[in-house]
């Protein structure tokens, strides 16, 4: 089989992670008999300051005729006083809409040798292992009207708007039930529907699907957004899917990465369309850029999800996986999971030592 991915490796330390990501692609590639094109393109800031645009024509045409895309973090203090149509961000959400990505999938497990690097108690993190299903095109970040007008008396109005259809909400509840079903049979449905109309459609439509669809061997919760904050932090495994709108989804996912010690090592897929991307959670982190710094493992764990999810190549992603581990219950860390008696290590030796792993690990 022949793969033909898009790299777009972003800004920061988006370059330095992705080297590491495609180096592990290209080893298991060769182990397991398949052959990966790779081609570069250039988005975010690095687009801006060659094109004067965060994503041009040319790269979403090239994203459109892949099988795959591999993104990397984008934007930076840099490019913060843009206008907000041509900040480095608006990028992702044209790769989102045009590639028809509705569906955002972030698991967010805690490796064991990592439940002392959480901030929270050993005792509440360990054994975490949940994921977070976020609807993708839709909400607050899509919804019309929005934008800043001067009102007549000269003062200023922002205004965003939360929308959501019936058809929106009933594929990403799909999404959800069927992860579910692969796992421990419980989604969590997130929402405001005491107070926000588009959500209360929101549990309205979840709570349809589950009972009409054939997803009787579910247990279907719901849950107000701020307690599901407050519960991730509480007692997180109690969760197993979590389904929400597009900005809930953005926050709590971000909030239930640091159970896992730190956000750099969380991976996460956008689906939904005929080709998926996979990316880090995390962002650009100028603050350590070109210091070797950086933790590599969540872009190498974004390329196991991609093997899995588009490649149908599961062994291949089990295999990354569990090199992973391997590494981490040898003690190795990035600075961001440093722990004591731990070696440190920079984004380099860490994925040298990801691909030594893969290479000792029996297929």
């Amino acid at each position: 089989m022949n793969y033909k991915i898009t790299v777009l490796p972003g800004d920061g330390i988006g370059p330095e992670v992705m080297k590491q990501g495609t180096e592990v692609l290209q080893q298991v590639a060769q182990l397991y008999g398949f052959r990966v094109e790779l081609q570069e393109g250039i988005v975010g800031g690095a687009s801006i300051d060659v094109h004067g645009q965060p994503l041009t024509d040319g790269v979403l045409n090239l994203c459109k005729q892949r099988d795959a895309v591999l993104l990397g973090a984008m934007g930076g203090p840099k490019w913060d006083g843009l206008d907000y149509s041509i900040r480095p961000e608006r990028a992702l959400l044209a790769l989102r809409r045009e590639l028809g990505l509705f569906a955002n999938l972030r698991p967010v497990k805690l490796f064991s040798a990592l439940a002392a690097a959480s901030t929270l108690k050993q005792e509440v993190v360990e054994g975490t292992d949940l994921l977070v299903v976020r609807e993708l095109t839709g909400g607050i970040y899509f919804g019309q009207p929005k934008g800043v007008t001067k009102l007549p008396d000269g003062t200023e109005r922002g205004v965003n708007t939360e929308v959501y259809t019936t058809p929106e909400i009933e594929r990403i509840a799909h999404v959800a039930f069927q992860a579910a079903l692969k796992r421990r049979k419980k989604v969590t449905s997130v929402d405001k529907a005491n107070v926000l109309e588009a959500t209360e459609l929101w549990r309205k439509v979840v709570t349809r699907v589950h009972a009409d669809e054939g997803y009787a061997a579910i247990q279907l919760e719901h849950m107000l957004v701020d307690n599901c904050a407050m519960q991730l932090i509480r007692n997180p495994k109690q969760f197993d899917v979590v389904v929400t709108t597009n900005m809930f989804g953005d926050i709590l996912s971000d909030e239930a990465a640091m159970l896992t010690g730190s956000i750099g090592m969380l991976p996460s897929a956008s689906v939904g369309g005929r080709v998926g991307m996979y990316e880090p959670v995390h962002g650009s982190a100028p603050d350590i850029t070109g210091q070797d710094k950086a933790n590599p493992m969540a872009t190498i764990l974004s390329v196991a999800m991609m093997l899995r999810h588009s490649l149908g190549q599961s062994a291949a992603a089990d295999r990354i996986e569990k090199a992973v581990e391997d590494v981490l219950n040898g003690g190795y860390r990035t600075a961001d999971i440093q722990e004591k008696d731990c070696r440190l290590v920079g984004c380099k030796e860490m994925g040298h030592l990801v691909r030594d792993r893969i290479a000792a690990v029996k297929a």
